[in-house]
């Protein structure tokens, strides 16, 4: 038996699986059908219980070559069935030993229907994942004294504690075109595709700790430099907003997710907590300036607002109109939402590093360039 208690006095009752005890944090819903290893190992989901919404899950098991981080990072596991066997020649284990074996705690066979319902009423929720305590009332009282994800410094509990160089490639069955830069990707949570995706199209790239300052990384003569997703509120992570606004202005940089959101309040836009958050694999973002619509992968809970007048707006959310992209009128400087390395997919929008890679090629005329009218 396990329970799942909410701040707000709902309560499921279901059936443990993977680790046994008590977990905290914020409850969130996650609408992909696939890709629930990349969803447990991805940075930007620590301090929070996430709910899959798709009803079957871990049929495929787990394997060792999907891992988005170095270890998993959810707080908690909510699924409505989980599979009582798995099946794929990758698999090594499977979802319930994976949980058990990293401390994460499961709960499945309550309607995670309903309590998607739930939260997309009431908007995100503290909550309490227990498989020992049994009262209810209690497991409330603990999701209630929970901290917010805006009292927490989440980024640094993910990043890397000291710079080192990637060089795993995207498993293509076509080599691409290789350029000769140099790539400074800031950790804050970084997922292992975005690397991939990165050392696919340069020659070298290089991870930073999140709170490196500007000076280290121009220190290691970049061609540019990349922001990466992460979790929690970005007005948290104060020192790398002021370390963009370091960079010099030929310096080209690429932003994605909470690097978005940093980007965003670096130059003078502001972030605001969404209602329920954008987690899963099937958003609509629409293309202001080609008009084209990709179907995106995201995972943030917080969004960019009021852009001033030196950022133009490239990208918007087709189901809320929230901000999914803008660049820099002058610099060569832009940034999405979304996740462009989309693993386990869509693949839509992975013409994204190409464009910074045509951006790091002429910085000085980066606008003239086909890519930047198309981004």
């Amino acid at each position: 038996m396990a329970i799942l208690a909410l701040e707000d006095g709902k309560v499921f009752h279901g059936k443990s699986f993977g680790a046994t005890g008590q977990v905290l944090g914020e409850l969130v819903f996650n609408t992909g059908i696939t890709g629930y290893q990349e969803v447990l190992t991805d940075p930007s989901y620590a301090g929070q219980i996430v709910t899959m919404t798709y009803p079957h899950i871990g049929n495929y098991g787990i394997n060792t070559e999907d891992r988005e981080s170095r270890r998993p990072w959810v707080s908690g596991f909510v699924v409505r069935e989980v599979s009582p066997v798995h099946s794929n020649w990758r698999a090594r284990m499977s979802l319930p030993a994976y949980l058990q074996r990293h401390g994460i705690v499961g709960i499945c066979e309550l309607d995670t229907r309903a309590l998607t319902r739930h939260l997309r009423e009431r908007g995100v929720l503290r909550a309490c994942v227990s498989s020992e305590e049994k009262n209810p009332e209690v497991l409330v009282q603990l999701a209630k004294s929970a901290p917010s994800i805006s009292e927490q410094r989440l980024v640094d509990r993910v990043s890397c504690t000291q710079a080192f160089s990637w060089n795993e490639l995207v498993p293509e069955h076509k080599p691409m075109e290789v350029a000769d830069f140099h790539v400074v990707a800031y950790d804050f949570g970084i997922k292992y595709n975005i690397l991939r995706h990165l050392r696919s199209h340069l020659k070298k790239v290089t991870v930073v700790p999140a709170w490196t300052s500007a000076d280290e990384v121009l220190k290691l003569h970049p061609n540019g430099v990349l922001l990466a997703n992460g979790p929690g509120d970005p007005e948290q992570v104060h020192y790398a907003i002021e370390n963009v606004r370091k960079f010099p202005e030929k310096l080209p940089i690429f932003g994605i997710c909470l690097g978005h959101q940093i980007l965003g309040l670096a130059y003078g836009a502001r972030t605001y907590k969404l209602k329920f958050g954008h987690h899963g694999s099937n958003q609509p973002v629409k293309n202001l300036l080609s008009g084209k619509v990709d179907i995106t992968t995201h995972n943030h809970g917080f969004a960019v607002a009021d852009l001033p007048k030196e950022l133009e707006l490239t990208h918007i959310n087709l189901n809320d109109k929230s901000v999914e992209g803008f660049r820099h009128r002058e610099k060569p400087v832009f940034s999405v939402q979304y996740h462009p390395e989309a693993a386990p997919g869509p693949h839509d929008s992975r013409d994204l590093f190409e464009q910074f890679v045509a951006m790091m090629k002429s910085p000085a005329d980066w606008k003239t360039s086909h890519h930047a009218q198309t981004l």
